[in-house]
C-alpha cells in the first residue's frame, strides 16, 4: 500500500470531504510562433475573428446552463460569463492581438500568447489579492482564444465518478460550472488564491476546496484515496485507517458545530453583561449577499466598489453603479450599506484611471485611495451621484479609503454636495441630508489625527490590516518579513487605541473591517477597547457572535487595560489567550 503524504495550500471553501482522486492533467498548450506575410494578414485577423465568434457561443453556452445552477452560484457565473463577453467586444485583449497580428505580423495564437503576457506584467507587481486575481478571467478568454485558434477539445467532467476528488494543476470558474455537486465532493489545484472567482464559485457551491498547493500533481494519481480539508487547507493522500477515522471524527465535529452556529443567525450579538454588539458583513462581489443573508449580519459595514470597474475598458457610468448598488441597498431591507468609494492607484491598477501615473506614483505610498480619486475628481463625482441615488432606497454610508489629511475629508464633502446639487437641477429627488461621510483609519498619520479626522467626518472605520502594514513597514504577500505582520504589535494597538478614543470624544460611531474583526481571538481586545461594531466576512459572523456571547465585556474592558501597558507582543498574545482560555 501506498504511504500516506500530505499537502498544505489555502482552504478557501469550507468543509471536509473524503473520496477518490480524479487527476485532470494540465494539458497546457505549446503555441507555436511563426511569420507570416504581410499578404496573410488579412487572413489571420479572419482567423482571429472566427475564434472570437466561436469563443462567444462557447460562452453563451455556459450562460445558458449558469442559469440552471443553485441560486448563489448561478449568480456569481452569470455575472462572471457578461464579464467574459464584454472582454471578446474589442477588449484590450481582442484589440491588442489584432495589432499584433498587424504590426509584428505574426500568426494569431501567438499574438494572443504576447498580448496576455503583456497584461500580466502590469498585474504582477500588485500585492493587492483581489485585484491581482482579476488577471485569472482575463486569461481564461486568452486561453479559450488560443483552444479555438488551435483546434484543441475541452475535455468535460461529464465522465467524473460518483465521489470524486477533482485534481487539477488550475480549475477556471467555467470549469466549476461544469462540476456536478452530486458527483464531485471537493476540488483541490495548484494554483489559484481565496479572492479568485475560483474560490468563490467553490463557496457557492459548498464544495470542500483547497487552492494553490505546490508539487500537488506530482503526488496523486487518479483512483487514489483522497481527504480535502477546506477548513485548514490540508490534503492527503493515500490516508492511513486511523487519519480517515481521525478526519471522520473532525468532519462530524464540523458539521456538528455549523448546526450549532446556525442557530445563532437569529439571536442577536449580546455578551453575558448586556453590551450589545453590531456585527457587520464585508462584500467585495454581488454573489456574496446570499452570505449575508445567512449569516444574519446586521447590514454591510464595507462594500468594496471595485467590482464595478474589474475586467472592463471603460468606466462605468453613473446609471450602471446605480443600478448595482441599489439592487444591493435593496436587498438589505433598510439595513445599513458602507460603500468605499473607489480604492485603487499606487499598486493596483485600473485603467483608464491609472493608466497616464509613472512609476513614481505606483507605489503603496504613492497616488491611490482618496488621493486618487481626488485626483480624477469626475470618477468620485460620478460615484458620489450614484450612491446618493442609491440611497434613495435604503440606508447608506459613504466610506473613504486611504485618507491621511482633514483636507481631503473637505474636498471630498465639497464634491458631495456638488454631486447632489446637481442630481437636484436634474429633478432627481433626494433625501432631505447626505449620507453620513466616514473615513478609514489605515495609515499611522491618520490614526494619531483621529481626533481631528473624528470632527471632520460623520463615523470612522480602522482598516487593521492596512494599519498594521503601514505601520510594521511589512507586506505580508512578502515571504522574507511576512513573518513580522502582527495585529498584537504594541505599536498598532495603541494606534487602535487612540483612534476609539477619539470616536468616543466626538462621539460618532467606530467600526473595525480588517482581518482582526473576524478572529474570535481577538474579539475580547476589541471589544476591550471599546469598539462596537466589527464589520467582516459573512463566513465568520457565527464565530465571532458566539465569543461575544459567552464573554463579559467588564471583564474583557480590564484584561485590555491590562495588555495595553504591556510592551512585548508575545506577553500581549499570552495575557489575550490565557483570557480566552477562561471564557
Amino acid at each position: 500500500m501506498s504511504e500516506e503524504r500530505r499537502f498544505k495550500g489555502l482552504g478557501v471553501s469550507a468543509g471536509i470531504a473524503i473520496g477518490t482522486a480524479y487527476v485532470r492533467e494540465s494539458g497546457a498548450i505549446e503555441v507555436a510562433e511563426y511569420s507570416i506575410p504581410p499578404a496573410e494578414i488579412g487572413g489571420e485577423l479572419e482567423r482571429l475573428g472566427v475564434a472570437v465568434k466561436r469563443a462567444q457561443r462557447q460562452i453563451g453556452r455556459l450562460q445558458t446552463k449558469a442559469r440552471k445552477m443553485p441560486g448563489a452560484a448561478a449568480e456569481e457565473l452569470g455575472f462572471l460569463l457578461e464579464a467574459y463577453q464584454q472582454m471578446l467586444h474589442n477588449s484590450r485583449l481582442v484589440r491588442g492581438a489584432c495589432e499584433r497580428i498587424k504590426d509584428e505580423c505574426i500568426n494569431a495564437e501567438a499574438a494572443v500568447q504576447r498580448e496576455i503576457n503583456a497584461i500580466a506584467e502590469t498585474f504582477q507587481a500588485m500585492d493587492d489579492a483581489y485585484i491581482a486575481a482579476r488577471f485569472d478571467d482575463i486569461r481564461e478568454v486568452g486561453n479559450r482564444l488560443v483552444l479555438n485558434l488551435t483546434r484543441t477539445p475541452v475535455r468535460p467532467f461529464s465522465s467524473v465518478p460518483v465521489g470524486s476528488i477533482v485534481i487539477a494543476e488550475q480549475l477556471t470558474p467555467a470549469d466549476m460550472a461544469q462540476l456536478d455537486p452530486g458527483r464531485v465532493l471537493g476540488v483541490a489545484t495548484m494554483l489559484g488564491g481565496a479572492e479568485s472567482h475560483t474560490a468563490i464559485m467553490a463557496r457557492a457551491l459548498r464544495l470542500p476546496t483547497v487552492l494553490g498547493v505546490p508539487d500537488l500533481l506530482e503526488g496523486v494519481r487518479s483512483g487514489e484515496p483522497v481527504i480535502v480539508d477546506g477548513n485548514v487547507g490540508q490534503i492527503a493522500i493515500n490516508p492511513t485507517p486511523a487519519t480517515v477515522a481521525e478526519t471522520e471524527r473532525q468532519r462530524d465535529d464540523y458539521t456538528a458545530e455549523a448546526r450549532g452556529l446556525r442557530r445563532l443567525r437569529t439571536l442577536p450579538a449580546v455578551s453575558r453583561d448586556g453590551t450589545e454588539i453590531v456585527l457587520q458583513a464585508n462584500i467585495e462581489l454581488p454573489i456574496e449577499m446570499s452570505m449575508v443573508a445567512e449569516s444574519g449580519a446586521e447590514g454591510i459595514g464595507l462594500l468594496r466598489s471595485e467590482f464595478m470597474f474589474m475586467n472592463r475598458e471603460d468606466l462605468p457610468t453613473e446609471e450602471e453603479q446605480y443600478e448595482v448598488i441599489r439592487d444591493l441597498v435593496t436587498a438589505m431591507h433598510g439595513q445599513p450599506v458602507t460603500i468605499r468609494s473607489l480604492d485603487v492607484g499606487g499598486d493596483k491598477a485600473l485603467d483608464p484611471v491609472t493608466c497616464e501615473m509613472d512609476d513614481s506614483a505606483a507605489s503603496v505610498l504613492g497616488l491611490r485611495g482618496i488621493r486618487l480619486s481626488l485626483a480624477h475628481a469626475d470618477v468620485l463625482e460620478t460615484q458620489f451621484r450614484a450612491m446618493l441615488q442609491a440611497a434613495n432606497h435604503g440606508d447608506v454610508r459613504i466610506l473613504l479609503p486611504m485618507v491621511s489629511t482633514v483636507s481631503e475629508v473637505r474636498q471630498a464633502r465639497a464634491l458631495l454636495k456638488k454631486a447632489a446639487a446637481k442630481l437636484k437641477r436634474r429633478r432627481i429627488k433626494l433625501s432631505d441630508s447626505l449620507p453620513p461621510l466616514g473615513v478609514m483609519i489605515e495609515v499611522p498619520g491618520a490614526a494619531l489625527a483621529a481626533d481631528a479626522l473624528a470632527q471632520a467626518s460623520d463615523f470612522l472605520a480602522i482598516g487593521s490590516n492596512d494599519l498594521t502594514m503601514y505601520t510594521l513597514a511589512v507586506d505580508r504577500a512578502n515571504e522574507h518579513v511576512a513573518h513580522l505582520f502582527d495585529p498584537l504589535h504594541p505599536g498598532v494597538l495603541r494606534l487602535i487605541q487612540f483612534t476609539a478614543g477619539a470616536a468616543l470624544r466626538a462621539r460618532i460611531p467606530l467600526s473595525i473591517c480588517g482581518e482582526m474583526a473576524g478572529d474570535p481571538r481577538y474579539t475580547a481586545l476589541l471589544l476591550g477597547l471599546g469598539m462596537r461594531e466589527l464589520s467582516m466576512t459573512p463566513a465568520r459572523i457565527a464565530r465571532v457572535k458566539r465569543r461575544i456571547r459567552e464573554m463579559d465585556v467588564i471583564a474583557a474592558s480590564q484584561r485590555a487595560e491590562l495588555i495595553m501597558d504591556q510592551v512585548d507582543s508575545g506577553r500581549i498574545a499570552t495575557l489575550l489567550d490565557d483570557f480566552n482560555a477562561l471564557a
